[in-house]
């Protein structure tokens, strides 16, 4: 694949797949809609290739995002081809949290780039069918520094039922997407009325540190055994869903997080069964 090597862009501002991977360009479509997705900037795949190379002037443009989005950011991969209706590389791509400088942010740009090189990532894609050598982009946004997060599903993955399934633990939702924890679950009806709510096993959460890292950190007994979500939480994700239903249509995976009150979309993708 031949590629042309641009400066980083402003996320809602990326829309070629080809370029930008289909995270940037599903973050992108959320931005330009209005969903509440955290700012950042999409970094194309010649771009990312050319800062694992070590290429200095392709470091150069992307040191002064740091700036604009400390104290912290999140690096994300977007590899194109990545989530499809067929295939999602969701656990194989490398996610990096809590940057907290500018060679720190250099340095995971490099490791998410070569996690698309992993045994793992290559044997899915051969897996899937999914052609070629990978083509990896990367997201850098704000980094949402949450009191609880999860993943949410438009319509039940386990029994097919339209209904939101809502899987949720304390901390970043990276506890809930490696499967770090046993998190909460919640059924709420396709009219945003709760028909299940059952407490989960969280022992632990995944915290953010003041040297730009993050790490397990016991929960306490009185959280452990309450529900991480209230009621105005689940309404305001069951409206989250309608929205995101709206601009990408029916039966879709997001993940999300609540930092300060705020709700805050981390990613929106089709369902893979």
């Amino acid at each position: 694949m031949s590629v042309n090597i641009h400066g980083p862009v402003l996320l809602k501002d990326a829309t070629e797949e080809a370029q930008f991977g289909g995270k940037c360009v599903s973050l992108g479509f959320a931005l330009r809609a209005d969903l509440p997705a955290p700012k950042g900037y999409a970094l194309g795949v010649g771009l990312v290739s050319a800062i694992a190379r070590e290429e200095e002037p392709a470091k150069a443009s992307a040191l002064p995002l740091f700036a604009e989005l400390a104290p912290a950011v999140a690096v994300r991969s977007s590899a194109v081809g990545e989530d499809s209706v067929d295939a999602s590389f969701a656990g194989l791509h490398l996610t990096v949290l809590n940057v907290m400088d500018t060679k720190s942010m250099i340095t995971a740009i490099q490791q998410v780039h070569a996690s698309a090189f992993s045994a793992e990532a290559i044997a899915y894609r051969a897996k899937m069918g999914v052609q070629g050598e990978p083509a990896i982009a990367v997201v850098i946004q704000q980094q949402i520094l949450s009191e609880v997060a999860g993943v949410m599903f438009t319509k039940n993955p386990i029994t097919s039922a339209n209904e939101r399934y809502i899987e949720a633990s304390w901390g970043l939702g990276e506890a809930v997407v490696a499967g770090m924890v046993v998190p909460d679950s919640f059924r709420i009806s396709s009219e945003g009325s709760i028909l299940e709510q059952v407490l989960g096993d969280k022992d632990v959460e995944l915290v953010a540190t003041a040297q730009g890292e993050t790490r397990e950190q016991e929960v306490d007994e009185i959280r452990q055994n309450s529900l991480c979500l209230s009621e105005g939480q689940l309404e305001s994700l069951h409206n989250l869903a309608l929205n995101c239903e709206a601009v990408y249509g029916e039966h879709i995976d997001i993940e999300w997080a609540f930092h300060k009150g705020q709700l805050y979309l981390l990613q929106c993708r089709s369902i893979t069964m």
